[in-house]
């Protein structure tokens, strides 16, 4: 799996799942439901996981977006 977004902003987090779905990309939603523990004040980021197998599909799409600034450095 592949860190493609780490954010605070849940609106964020939203597009970029709508634009995955809509293209078949499965992605991960991780520490979505940290926010019960840490009391709801938004501190810890949501993070955005891809299988390797999509990755570059997947950041390729976000850039087409406009969202380029929010990718994750990628590792590989």
């Amino acid at each position: 799996m592949r860190e493609l977004v780490r954010t605070n902003d849940i609106v964020l987090v939203s597009a970029v799942g709508a634009l995955l779905d809509g293209a078949n990309i499965h992605h991960l939603v991780l520490d979505q439901n940290m926010s019960v523990i840490e009391g709801s004040l938004g501190v810890l980021p949501r993070r955005i996981l891809v299988h390797d197998d999509d990755n570059c599909e997947a950041r390729q799409l976000l850039a087409d977006a406009g969202l380029a600034h929010e990718l994750r450095a990628d590792d590989s």
